[in-house]
């Protein structure tokens, strides 16, 4: 309880157009996203487009709400005994698939257990958990071996989410994306009218029953639809998008880049918010596996060359009340946040005494592969300051643009950068997702077999296990400093700031809902 009260602190804190037809039909909502949506299966692929697209398509047993509790969505309710080891879950009559089939017991479990296989928290949860099973169509039985906070796992908003398909998809191979999207949310996915790279369209699911009982807040609650199709139409260019948006081709623009907030702010039709007042924490991943980065020396070197500032001025604009710098591995203000370290990236920015740590390190020229997403603005401004950064280190980069989709194919590959490899990305995630060791998925040291980017550090999974066995109050601060000490040593990301990123839309919608792009509980007036 104590850390949702926490967290429920910190959410209060603080050109020529597309020829779109005009986005004013009632029954229609037009849509830019982020960047395109290129990667459908979101247990393949745990991105904010494909996580925006998933929300629409699929349903989850629970869901988290604005107060970070989880709520039964999916579930009617669920039974508890053998303190807190034996679950009993009932799902909710009348739920199904867009195909027509019932959702079954059966999906729930096939469904978990492909999405346990990529995500941080469902990996901890199938490692806690002697039996998963369906012994009836409306029922799942999950038999801990210890205690777990199952609910939080099955309604996480954040990476790989734990969502529901049909047992004949969810039973493939968890590492090979599902062509058909199937699932029981309150929209389907149109995928004939899918043009990529330019458009993805939703339509009303009849079919889908909303909860009877709640309050609509954020994953939990009623999802209530009040469009018959919502179109994401994906418009790189950001003049031509806010173009667009005053115009009103366009509903709604997820993104906006800084440069144009102050334009779309004086349209009195517009309004401009920053429905995330957390925030989206930033950082460069490196690739553990190839050259140069497989050295942690020149990790650490280059680590102490970050000037957070610098990132944060490009992703989000010179406004400070905008972003934060002197940022760590843990959300800060969190009950794992700590100050251990910190001068890392906190001290003087000294580039002569960083070349020095680069060449002590033992650099010999590697070539320094860097993926640059043209199309996702708030990325690629990160992406020239980080190669700019590189370059200044005497770093031999190949500074490689391409689109966001080819992006996120090419970080799950592990071969070298002859064979499709890479050594570098910009990124972020969404802050709450960096609280605990439970939700942080960049937090790990699997290796090869672990999130891309494949960090290798003993240390920091000994103490996520040591956290899953349960530490509160000051045990826990002090673990979190513990965890960000070899952070700082093992260098597993380089953190570079939180930035809030604000949202723009048609003053004629009202009803959105906080956190990020959902899609239900939005209306015309």
């Amino acid at each position: 309880m104590r850390r949702r009260s926490l967290l429920a602190s910190l959410a209060a804190a603080p050109l020529a157009a597309p020829r779109l037809a005009a986005a004013q039909d009632s029954r229609v909502l037009k849509f830019v996203p982020q960047a395109d949506l290129t990667l459908l299966d979101p247990h393949a692929n745990g991105g904010f487009v494909t996580r925006n697209h998933a929300m629409m398509v699929y349903d989850t047993l629970y869901g988290i709400d604005s107060s970070f509790t989880a709520r039964p969505q999916m579930v009617a309710g669920h039974s508890v005994e053998a303190d807190g080891k034996d679950w009993t879950l009932t799902l909710r009559e009348g739920l199904r698939f867009h195909d027509g089939e019932p959702v079954r017991g059966e999906d729930a479990v096939a469904s978990l257990r492909r999405w346990g296989a990529r995500d941080s928290f469902g990996q901890a949860l199938l490692a806690a958990t002697d039996e998963m099973s369906a012994p009836a169509d409306r029922t799942i039985r999950i038999r801990l071996k210890r205690a777990f906070p199952l609910p939080d796992a099955l309604g996480k908003l954040g990476g790989y989410v734990a969502f529901i398909m049909p047992t004949r998809l969810a039973s493939g191979d968890p590492n090979k994306a599902v062509t058909e999207i199937t699932g029981s949310g309150p929209y389907r996915y149109a995928a004939a009218e899918r043009v990529s790279g330019s458009r993805n369209v939703y339509t009303r699911f009849d079919g889908y029953f909303p909860r009877a009982d709640g309050v609509a807040d954020v994953m939990a609650g009623p999802k209530l639809v009040h469009f018959d199709r919502v179109e994401w139409h994906t418009i790189p260019d950001a003049a031509t998008a806010a173009a667009a948006l005053q115009a009103g081709e366009v509903d709604w623009w997820e993104q906006p880049t800084p440069d144009l907030l102050p334009l779309l702010r004086k349209n009195a039709g517009l309004t401009v918010e920053s429905i995330d007042t957390i925030g989206n924490y930033a950082f460069i991943r490196p690739n553990h596996l190839q050259p140069p980065f497989n050295n942690p020396a020149l990790r650490r070197a280059v680590l102490g060359a970050i000037d957070q500032a610098d990132f944060m001025t490009a992703a989000a604009g010179t406004d400070p009340a905008m972003w934060h710098d002197k940022v760590g591995f843990f959300l800060p203000g969190g009950p794992m946040a700590s100050d251990a370290g910190m001068q890392a990236l906190t001290g003087p920015r000294n580039l002569e005494a960083a070349r020095r740590a680069v060449a002590a390190a033992g650099y010999n020229g590697e070539r320094l592969l860097l993926l640059a997403p043209t199309d996702f603005p708030t990325i690629s401004a990160m992406s020239e300051v980080a190669g700019d950064l590189f370059r200044k280190l005497g770093l031999n980069v190949d500074y490689t643009s391409l689109d966001w989709g080819s992006a996120v194919k090419r970080i799950n590959s592990q071969e070298p950068l002859d064979k499709g490899g890479w050594s570098a990305i910009c990124t972020y995630t969404a802050g709450i997702n960096t609280l605990n060791p439970a939700v942080h998925a960049y937090l790990r040291g699997a290796g090869p077999k672990g999130q891309w980017g494949w960090p290798d550090s003993p240390g920091i999974e000994a103490m996520r296990t040591e956290w899953f066995a349960g530490v509160s109050g000051a045990a826990e601060h002090e673990l979190g400093a513990r965890m960000q000490t070899q952070a700082f040593q093992d260098v597993p990301y380089m953190p570079t700031g939180i930035f809030l990123q604000p949202t723009a839309y048609r003053k004629s919608l009202v009803g959105l809902q906080k956190m990020f792009a959902l899609f239900y509980g939005v209306r015309r007036v």
